[in-house]
């Protein structure tokens, strides 16, 4: 596939996991949004601020690939937190409505970039290099496993199940944003027709790690301990 079939085919898988987005914060009541997520201090109404900055972030990124402007994810460092604090004390229905209104925005600029923009390179909010179709890929990743961290009928095996062929994008996405230090492990995902899926981790003699797509997806992101591998499944650094 070229650069630009690539990144048509991620468009598309983060276009169904926005439709889900929409569905699920829909049905979400006043206090259900303003209830605490499953990530420790957060509330939905938080992690669905996020989602929705986060879609205008990596806009930025993909306008950066597309023109070579820069054009930071974020105006300053503090940007981010500052939105998402801001963002939670809004009601339900503006919440959710900047929900959907941001994976529009984002979704459609990312349709409008032309094949020569996937290859065209920004920079994340680390620093890291990445180019337009990496931005796809990030966000892919954040939409499929906040929807769990969200706490509304979706776990990891759900999730995994959602993400198709993709599924494999955004286990390499995560292992990428741990950057260097990361322990030596050959990470095996394993469908339930069979098909493996492999990654190599770390450097050195690798420890082999075997799991079902959810529980792996859960492990790499730092949710689950990995109790629910097969192998010795050693600490992973911190989730950035």
């Amino acid at each position: 596939m070229t650069a630009s079939e690539r990144a048509h085919a991620l468009l598309d898988r983060v276009r169904a996991l926005h439709e889900e987005w929409a569905r699920v914060a829909r049905g979400l009541g006043e206090d259900a949004v303003h209830a605490p997520s499953a990530l420790p201090g957060w509330t939905r109404a938080h992690l669905l601020s996020h989602v929705a900055r986060n879609a205008d972030g990596l806009g930025n990124l993909l306008t950066w690939a597309k023109t070579g402007v820069e054009t930071p994810m974020y105006a300053t460092d503090s940007a981010r937190d500052e939105g998402i604090e801001a963002g939670a004390d809004r009601s339900a229905a503006a919440i959710v409505a900047d929900v959907v209104d941001s994976g529009e925005r984002f979704t459609d600029l990312a349709a409008s970039l032309p094949d020569e923009a996937w290859a065209g390179e920004a920079r994340d909010r680390q620093g890291r290099p990445v180019t337009g179709e990496g931005v796809l890929r990030k966000r892919l990743a954040e939409a499929s496993i906040h929807l769990v961290d969200l706490d509304a009928g979706y776990d990891f095996d759900r999730v995994s199940g959602l993400l198709g062929q993709e599924f494999e994008v955004v286990v390499s996405s995560a292992i990428a944003s741990y950057g260097d230090g990361l322990p030596a492990v050959l990470l095996v995902a394993v469908d339930g027709d069979g098909t493996r899926h492999e990654w190599r981790m770390g450097t050195g003699d690798p420890a082999k790690v075997t799991g079902v797509p959810g529980d792996v997806l859960a492990w790499i992101t730092g949710r689950a301990d990995g109790s629910t591998l097969d192998g010795e499944v050693p600490p992973l650094p911190h989730w950035l």
